[in-house]
């Protein structure tokens, strides 16, 4: 039976991902060291092959994407954008360790982050994103599709969709990395799930 393979992969570092900052809506690019470490991974490792190619809007996932499929014309999707961490953008765990908010948002609590996008806006989105992405997929059924994001929102795409189940804390990417979800249509109509199959990118056997 037909089925179709995602890719999701994260980003390359940006200065501020070097630093250890929490970047969301912020646009910042790839760093030098970010570029030259996506072109030594794209060297050593295999990236799968894909037909079609979605990326969030923000620079460092639009360079991702283009560096490691050149001409790949990716689609953009405003969705797909990280979380807005308002008053906590552009700082570190360090300096936010004194916020209890902060402390309840790193545990998994429900909480608001002051001035930014809350938890339930930020899964509403991510998730609509992801099953219209899909349904895209299938609708032209013919390949298989790379999207290219952030950490987080990849974290939240494998909590609610992937198996098998896991915390979302068991899905972090490094940069320019991510998994492979394979889904089968006729599983999806009735309850939309993937199996995670693969990481990304595939480390070949020497």
């Amino acid at each position: 039976m037909k089925s179709y393979k995602i890719h999701l992969i994260r980003h390359g570092l940006t200065a501020a991902n070097e630093q250890g900052l929490y970047i969301g809506k912020t646009d910042l690019p790839l760093s030098p060291v970010g570029l030259a470490d996506l072109l030594r991974k794209k060297e050593e490792a295999e990236y799968p092959a894909a037909k079609y190619f979605y990326t969030s809007p923000l620079a460092r996932c639009r360079q991702t994407v283009e560096t490691l499929y050149p001409n790949s014309n990716a689609e953009v999707i405003t969705e797909l954008a990280e979380c807005d961490f308002g008053e906590w953008e552009g700082k570190s765990a360090e300096e936010l360790k004194v916020d209890d908010e902060f402390q309840k948002w790193i545990t998994g609590a429900t909480t608001t982050i002051p001035g930014g996008e809350d938890a339930a806006t930020f899964q509403a989105r991510v998730m609509a994103a992801f099953e219209s992405i899909v349904e895209d997929v299938m609708k032209k059924g013919d390949g298989d599709a790379v999207i290219c994001t952030h950490g987080g929102v990849i974290m939240l795409i494998m909590a609610a969709y992937a198996l098998p189940q896991a915390d979302v804390s068991e899905w972090g990417a490094e940069a320019g990395c991510g998994f492979t979800v394979r889904v089968s249509p006729s599983l999806w109509m009735r309850e939309p799930v993937a199996e995670a199959i693969n990481y990304v990118p595939l480390i070949p056997n020497k």
